[in-house]
């Protein structure tokens, strides 16, 4: 039971795992901080009108909050990884539980940016206003007049409205940006708690140390920036040997004929072998040494993913 929490729960470490994580995540949110000011700026304008306005206010806090949601699941590496593999393995070697983790860390990652949209929009308040300020009940304002109803409350945040209403304006202002900031900082304190929650779960549940989990981010780090750049050389190689044996010779600069002469490549890797180092990963341990990614367990000669008779012996003892 204890091997199976902690394997589930290392999927919590893909969200955590690295310092470079944090600081992508930081420079997300204040792009979008930067993006939501620009947008107040330039196209926020309320229709001040009954029934648009809160559709329209709503909108602007919803709508580019989704579309930056998308965009962070797009971006994710791990949502490719996970498309992947059910496209070629399926689920069956993951728990629910696990799958829902997996999901989670895509999740979590793609929230950053719609979480900070939502939350500078209701510190600021104009959207909040202007979706809101034709459900103020006038009977809440002190001697407030009896003729005027929903359609001139509507007209509050564009200050349309008769000069005798001035004052009233100004307290209906006030209360819907109380309540705006109000849940902007509730939404804050949510945001924390969960990320504080995650990360003692995270700690709590992983078999591996803080330097070898530490070893694991550095490891894959450094594994993705040399896979990538051999992957570009190796591309580069190979399409020049192709133009060359088109058209006889191929127009390299001094750079690339180096890389040519240094790097001879005489083919390509089988589709099989993609297929090996393509999809999730969970951390295995074969025969007691550890496997930290697909492209380490392929070298390794290590099959499948699931955990081999050795191997899940291997997870009970670590746990």
């Amino acid at each position: 039971m204890a091997a199976l929490v902690a394997e589930n729960f290392r999927f919590l470490s893909l969200f955590f795992k690295s310092k470079d994580v944090m600081i992508f995540n930081g420079l997300v949110a204040l792009g979008t901080v930067g993006s939501e000011e620009l947008f107040s700026v330039v196209a926020f304008n309320c229709p001040c009108s009954p029934a648009r306005n809160y559709i329209y206010g709503l909108a602007a806090i919803g709508v580019p909050a989704l579309a930056l949601f998308l965009i962070g699941v797009i971006w994710n590496n791990h949502t490719w990884n996970l498309v992947a593999e059910c496209h070629k393995r399926g689920t069956k070697n993951f728990s629910a539980a696990a799958t829902f983790l997996l999901f989670g860390s895509i999740m979590g990652r793609a929230a950053v940016a719609p979480v900070t949209w939502s939350v500078i929009s209701l510190l600021r308040g104009e959207a909040y206003i202007c979706a809101l300020s034709e459900f103020v009940r006038p009977s809440s304002l002190d001697k407030f007049p009896a003729e005027y109803g929903a359609e001139v409350l509507a007209r509050f945040p564009c200050k349309d409205m008769p000069a005798n209403l001035t004052k009233f304006r100004d307290e209906v202002t006030r209360r819907l940006r109380y309540e705006s900031q109000l849940f902007g900082w509730l939404l804050i304190g949510i945001v924390a708690v969960l990320v504080f929650l995650t990360k003692c779960l995270k700690h709590c549940c992983s078999p591996l140390s803080y330097r070898q989990e530490a070893y694991w981010a550095q490891y894959r780090s450094n594994e993705d920036k040399l896979f990538r750049r051999t992957a570009e050389v190796h591309s580069r190689i190979l399409a020049a040997n192709n133009v060359k044996q088109f058209f006889g010779f191929v127009a390299l600069d001094k750079e690339e004929k180096e890389l040519v002469q240094e790097f001879p490549v005489e083919d390509v890797q089988p589709s099989p072998q993609w297929n090996a180092i393509t999809g999730v990963y969970i951390y295995r341990e074969n025969k007691g040494f550890p496997l930290y990614s697909r492209l380490h367990k392929w070298a390794k000669g290590v099959e499948g993913n699931g955990p081999s008779p050795e191997g899940h012996e291997m997870l009970f003892l670590a746990s």
